[in-house]
């Protein structure tokens, strides 16, 4: 029933903005006739404003992979730097965490990994609502900050880099065989800076996929149980994605250019000293506001990325920027 509402809608939304351009065309063609230049130019913003419309639902028309319509979990990994990298990583999660806010999508804490001085170590987090998974997949890689740090007592500019994965959250319809002989579990004591995520018993849960080296973890709640029935959803979304990610590449070989999307691999700058500018380095898209894009406004760089995706990335997208 929820993939036929899907569908009715879209086909409906089709048919309304084919009516709607039917209807101002012949608008503009009577007004036209009878000399009436009033009533063409508001024919002709209707037919500006349906534009848009337009382009947007083409956008979304890109989310039909098998798993787009689904919640994603996203996780933020703090890379070598020490504190400036874990300041960063705090940075971009809140960036993800604003992202979602802003398009009606609710957001949950799964675990966090407080820094020593300052950020995070690494955090996850579940994004819930129809297409997270789909809008946020193509943010998976390695993003990278230049600016005068703000813990270098001489004022000297730095690089930090983070890792970003997001896979989709995976319903009890879907089938994975998980072997217990696969599996290590550790369970190990919460941390952080205090408050609803932290307790005093060792009820957070980290559980190893041998086979694969896929390591999930969550310490949300002060139940043990919990927390592993938790990390197992996880990892079965993570083994799902991996799946899809193999079937992805099997149907479309020539694609194998895009490397630079999988993990390990840098697709967007932020600079911020000595100029102002957001850059992704897979699609060229471009943005001189970075206060903008880490408050949340990411829109154009998912869109061009995911158009991207579907149809190739255009070429010389992968030039860097100092």
């Amino acid at each position: 029933m929820q993939e036929r509402t899907r569908l009715d809608i879209a086909i409906s939304t089709c048919r309304e903005i084919e009516q709607e351009l039917d209807d101002a065309v012949e608008m503009i063609a009577l007004a036209e006739a009878e000399g009436d230049a009033e009533l063409v130019t508001e024919a002709e913003e209707g037919l500006t404003a349906l534009a848009r419309r337009a382009s947007a639902l083409e956008v979304e028309s890109l989310l039909s992979g098998e798993a787009d319509a689904n919640d994603a979990y996203l996780e933020v990994h703090a890379g070598a730097g020490g504190t400036e990298s874990q300041d960063w990583s705090e940075m971009l999660l809140r960036m993800y965490v604003r992202w979602a806010e802003q398009h009606g999508y609710k957001v949950e804490y799964i675990e966090e990994h407080a820094g020593e001085e300052a950020g995070i170590k690494s955090a996850t987090i579940q994004v819930k609502g129809h297409n997270a998974y789909g809008w946020l997949k193509t943010e998976s890689g390695v993003h990278r900050l230049v600016r005068i740090s703000p813990f270098d007592s001489n004022a000297r500019r730095h690089t930090s880099f983070a890792s970003v994965w997001v896979y989709p959250v995976v319903d009890d319809n879907i089938e994975i065989d998980i072997l217990d002989k696969d599996l290590k579990v550790d369970t190990y004591r919460a941390s952080g800076a205090g408050g609803q995520h932290v307790n005093t018993t060792d009820s957070a849960v980290r559980i190893t996929h041998l086979p694969t080296g896929i390591v999930v973890q969550c310490q949300n709640e002060r139940s043990q149980h919990k927390n592993r029935a938790t990390a197992m959803k996880m990892l079965k979304a993570r083994l799902y994605e991996l799946e899809l990610q193999k079937k992805e590449e099997a149907a479309a070989a020539e694609m194998a250019s895009k490397t630079n999307i999988g993990w390990g691999h840098q697709i967007r700058s932020y600079v911020l000293q000595p100029y102002q500018m957001v850059k992704d380095l897979r699609t060229g898209v471009e943005s001189t506001q970075p206060d903008n894009v880490l408050n949340g406004d990411l829109d154009d760089f998912l869109n061009a990325a995911l158009a991207a995706r579907v149809h190739g990335a255009p070429q010389g997208a992968v030039e860097d920027i100092d």
